[in-house]
Parts: structure tokens; sequence; C-alpha cells
């Protein structure tokens, strides 16, 4: 299993750093966020290192997504929130603090104030198209 020793996330999964494991297969760890957005907020990585989602083998991000799934419905019915968010965040422009793969699973209050949400807009869809266009051509 690869792993990069400068990584928090790897460290975690070697049992250097002590953590609240939720979670565990041969392939993904859960466990709790210890900079909570909110009250449950817990993470779901890949074990092997993988920065981002574009260096995830197909097979084990769907590994990822059923392990999210699990702890989801756990924190579902453990805290019953109002709604839960799944984030995930690739590079610096998306405000990825750890550059190891991992899943938010996030747990929402109604006027929680977290700034996750965005406002929505009409976009122009003559823009939409082309840019479906250009991103249609590269699948």
């Amino acid at each position: 299993m690869s792993a990069d020793p400068n990584c928090v996330f790897c460290k975690i999964v070697a049992g250097e750093i002590p953590s609240f494991r939720l979670f565990e297969s041969a392939t993904t760890l859960a466990f709790m966020d210890i900079n909570p957005a909110n009250e449950g907020h817990c993470l779901v990585i890949a074990k092997p290192h993988h920065p981002t989602l574009y260096d995830m083998p197909p097979e084990l991000l769907a590994t990822v997504s059923a392990t999210a799934l699990r702890v989801a419905k756990a924190v579902e019915a453990a805290l019953k929130p109002d709604g839960l968010n799944l984030v995930q965040s690739n590079g610096s422009g998306a405000a990825q603090s750890v550059p190891h793969f991992h899943v938010h699973v996030l747990p929402r209050r109604l006027g929680d104030k977290l700034p996750l949400n965005w406002e929505l807009k009409p976009g122009d869809r003559t823009a939409i198209a082309a840019v479906a266009e250009r991103i249609k051509a590269k699948l």
C-alpha cells in the first residue's frame, strides 16, 4: 500500500498519530475530524496515498464511496441532523487542506451558518452549452 511519510493521513492510517476511529476496512478508514465544522464531522479516506480524485483508481473510489455511505447512515441514526453534506475537494483552489484523498461527512443543522452552500442564480445557457461541449470532448 502506498504511503507518503510526510502525510498526516498516512500517519493516521499507520497509527503514528492518534485518531477517533469509526470504521476500518482493508482499503478505507473513517475517523472524526479534530477540527469539526459541526458536531459529528467525520472523514473517510482511502488508506493508500492518492493526493486527489484525479489519482484515485476507480475501484478504490467506489470503496471509499461505500464507506462514506455507511458512515453517513450512522451519523444520521446517531445525531439526526437536519441534513448532511459529502464534501470532497481537490487542490488548493478547492481548499483541499490535506493532499490525501478524503471525503468529509458533514452533518448540517438549519441555521448553522456554515458557509458551504452558494446562492442559486441562472447561468448563461449558451456559455453552459459551450463548456459542456469542451468537457464532453474529453470524455
